[in-house]
């Protein structure tokens, strides 16, 4: 198959044995490629009786009613600035969809491999079951196994009607969060949705099975994510999310019928830091598998991203504007060859510098602070910000490299 939207170049995986395959006939030991020996310092809070903190809930609906908008946008702001995660109620996605997609989820996982296999990724592809960027054979694995489906343009459309149905649903939840973002920033209030309209959308159907030592896997690995907004939907009743605060892993404990949303790095890089992007990770559990679908909403691969001259005015400059592409070269390259980019300091004129380092940022975008000596970044000016020409998902980032907490 072809592919078509210019991704395959970061792509160029090796084919990695499905995890659900292996976890259904593995004995108490685990091979050694998905063990991960920085779990064992792993530090996890307890939730609210340990951080003395609740997770931040957001209704959907009052951020669009008149009588409460102020106050819930308010909660917003607050939880996009103090947490960079928050749940999602009062959506308005009708019940029976989401039920659907979930039952469809369940079945495509419970297919013979065989099945499975006959819509495998391809080495170079974006689409289709597996993992990608596994571009080296000492690489770590996360213990999961993926299934990336395109679905827009529409002649480019493989899919069930289910999915098409969800996304269309999905993407007006992201929008409508977009424009109330703008707002809670000081922002026109679709300057975000402008810049975001006809961008990337991607669905990840994710799938942890059981491990007999848990506490030695990632179900995935610490990250952030290289886009605008993630919409994770839990599947089943199993909790594995957590998120880094605090200097500890907290455990993510869903609202029956709430959306997970974090915001990504872009939205950090466009706000100049006022909202973070945080790191996560996906946990599982000895005796049953966890099913989840997290929907990716980002800029397109040719755009430029940096922060947007409205917000910045007279603070210092956190982020130099890059294209989004490049960006996402740097993400992926960090991932695989198990390094962070860094801030060069120095009077050379490059403007990046990759150096391995025990620790993972508590600021995932730090590697985008790269500057020149001597020389301001840029800044993005409206009329660099250019609509775009078609919505389509890709695979942006089942990224099974290693990485460290």
């Amino acid at each position: 198959m072809e592919e078509k939207f210019g991704f395959g170049r970061f792509g160029g995986s090796f084919k990695v044995d499905s995890v659900q395959a292996l976890a259904a006939n593995l004995g108490p030991e685990i091979p050694d490629i998905y063990v991960r020996p920085e779990r064992k310092e792993d530090i996890v809070a307890g939730g609210k009786e340990d951080s003395g903190e609740s997770f931040p809930v957001i209704d959907f609906g009052r951020l669009f009613d008149s009588k409460c908008s102020e106050e819930e946008a308010a909660k917003l702001h607050s939880a996009c600035q103090g947490w960079g995660f928050f749940q999602l109620v009062n959506h308005g996605i009708p019940e029976d969809l989401i039920s659907k997609l979930r039952q469809d989820t369940e079945e495509f996982f419970k297919l013979p491999l065989e099945e499975k296999e006959k819509i495998a990724l391809l080495p170079g592809q974006t689409e289709g079951y597996g993992q990608i960027f596994d571009q080296s054979k000492e690489q770590k694995l996360d213990w999961g196994d993926r299934l990336a489906i395109v679905t827009f343009p529409p002649n480019y459309k493989q899919m069930r009607e289910t999915v098409d149905a969800y996304a269309i649903e999905i993407k007006k939840v992201a929008d409508g969060l977009l424009k109330m973002i703008s707002k809670s920033l000081g922002l026109e209030f679709e300057k975000l949705y402008d810049i975001f309209k006809g961008g990337i959308q991607y669905f990840r159907f994710n799938y942890y099975p059981p491990c007999p030592s848990p506490e030695r896997v990632f179900g995935l690995c610490p990250h952030s994510d290289p886009v605008g907004l993630t919409i994770l939907l839990q599947v089943n009743d199993l909790q594995g999310l957590q998120i880094r605060r605090k200097g500890k892993w907290l455990p993510v404990q869903v609202i029956p019928g709430a959306f997970i949303v974090n915001i990504g790095d872009i939205i950090e890089i466009l706000c100049n830091g006022k909202y973070k992007s945080i790191v996560h990770r996906a946990v599982v559990n000895n005796e049953k598998e966890r099913l989840s679908v997290a929907g990716f909403h980002s800029l397109n691969i040719g755009d430029l991203v940096g922060p947007i001259a409205e917000i910045v005015k007279g603070d210092e400059l956190l982020y130099k504007s890059l294209q989004f592409e490049e960006y996402f070269k740097q993400y992926k390259d960090r991932f695989v060859s198990q390094v962070k980019t860094i801030s060069l300091q120095s009077v050379s004129n490059k403007v990046t510098k990759f150096c391995k380092i025990p620790t993972f940022p508590e600021n995932p975008t730090e590697f985008l602070h790269i500057q020149a000596a001597g020389r301001a970044p840029a800044v993005v000016e409206e009329e660099m910000i250019l609509p775009f020409p078609f919505l389509f998902f890709f695979s942006l980032f089942s990224l099974e490299s290693s990485c460290e907490e």
